[in-house]
């Protein structure tokens, strides 16, 4: 048979019988003040416990948007390579530079005079594709711009709305417009 801690403290002679009606007295105390004054005894271990749960869930769940949005990318950067790779169109086929600037830096890819005068029409555009360049079709190239725009390098069409704002500008910053240009200057 089991006895309870105040009987066996009490057999082994550690304690009496006026300190456990003591014990006993002030347990019922305290009960009582609970019940009349609705008072809730707040568990401490259980509070942070809580509260830990909460900041691992919510570290979790950041832990969670920054995969995703690891994982969006590399879905994106896929379909992006794929559409480049089934659509790209022959480059370095012909003799004619066809010139595009990317990060300030004109760059330069030889094309045919047919594959020229489509990519001046703005049927073609050029893209980025990994450390080089490649042609594909405009649609395609709407395509991976809705994905990421600044993988379309070059389009004809964009680049004669950007001549169009610079040349209005650049007719009101012509303050030297009305010197004369020699017709012996060598550039």
């Amino acid at each position: 048979m089991a006895l309870s801690l105040q009987e066996q403290l009490l057999k082994a002679g550690l304690t009496d019988k006026k300190k456990v009606k003591q014990v006993k007295k002030e347990k019922h105390k305290k009960i009582k003040h609970q019940q009349k004054h609705k008072v809730v005894e707040e568990n401490v271990a259980k509070i942070a416990a809580d509260k830990a749960l909460e900041e691992k869930r919510e570290k979790d769940r950041q832990l969670n948007l920054e995969a995703k949005k690891v994982a969006d990318a590399k879905a994106i950067s896929a379909q992006i390579k794929q559409l480049i790779e089934i659509n790209k169109q022959p480059k370095d086929n012909g003799d004619i530079p066809c010139n595009f600037q990317h990060n300030n830096v004109i760059k330069r890819l030889y094309v045919d005079q047919q594959t020229r005068n489509r990519i001046s029409q703005g049927k073609l555009a050029i893209v980025t594709l990994g450390n080089g360049y490649e042609i594909v079709p405009m649609p395609v190239a709407d395509k991976i711009s809705a994905r990421d725009e600044e993988a379309v390098v070059y389009r004809a069409d964009e680049a004669e709305q950007a001549e169009a704002k610079s040349s209005a500008t650049k007719e009101e910053d012509d303050w030297y417009a009305e010197y004369e240009i020699p017709d012996d200057l060598v550039w």
